[in-house]
């Protein structure tokens, strides 16, 4: 299995498939169909990396990305609060419209999201979400996910409960690497159909819990 450096040396997802050798087949003779790869970081400012102009922090692998792709100078949400924001960027709903209008315990209102993780199982991708949901506290599997890695609420970043495999578990390790280490797993296994994997990071976000009612602790 590829390491999480050698992937990241490779410069980042496409780079290092190919590298490896796993491609997203399709039908024979049907153009090949894209793998995905949806990166969500928490609390991390607009300009908190090199390419967006931060003074000293070096993050040569997102500048690699921002170089090579787009960025977007000017963004606007209409809820700007985290549990109706995910759902927002995984529906393309407004969150009038998906439900998640708040960071109160929504578990099993996210159950019944129409994500676009759903649609492309149908179109035959194989899926995964791995990392942060928080859409409640519950960390059971969603619909739309072939391989499922959460936590509860927030999480913790050091030695986390990590709800994988069908059962909650304390993983010795610091959150990012452990979700990550994970994400590159699932996108360099051998397989003959397009994959996507979403991952939720959950630093920086400060350590705290959020009870069922929305407030901290």
């Amino acid at each position: 299995m590829i390491g999480r450096r050698q992937f990241l040396a490779a410069g980042g997802s496409a780079v290092a498939l190919a590298a490896t050798g796993v491609r997203a087949a399709g039908k024979a003779g049907a153009a090949t169909r894209p793998n995905i790869v949806v990166i969500v970081v928490d609390d991390m400012r607009f300009d908190e990396y090199g390419a967006g102009g931060h003074p000293y922090l070096e993050t040569p692998h997102i500048d690699a990305l921002a170089a090579s792709g787009a960025t977007f100078s000017n963004a606007y949400h209409t809820t700007p609060l985290c549990s109706p924001n995910r759902a927002c960027i995984l529906t393309g709903q407004y969150a009038s419209r998906h439900g998640i209008i708040d960071n109160t315990s929504r578990s099993y209102a996210s159950h019944r999201l129409a994500t676009f993780a759903r649609e492309l199982q149908r179109a035959g991708y194989e899926t995964a979400h791995v990392g942060k949901w928080h859409m409640g506290n519950d960390p059971t599997p969603r619909p739309g996910y072939d391989y499922w890695v959460s936590f509860a609420g927030q999480g913790d970043i050091t030695d986390p409960e990590l709800f994988e495999n069908g059962r909650l578990q304390r993983v010795p390790g610091y959150i990012t690497d452990l979700l990550t280490d994970r994400a590159i797993e699932f996108a360099t296994r051998a397989r003959s159909k397009p994959f996507m994997v979403y991952i939720g990071h959950k630093a920086i976000h400060p350590q705290i819990v959020q009870r069922v009612d929305g407030t901290l602790d």
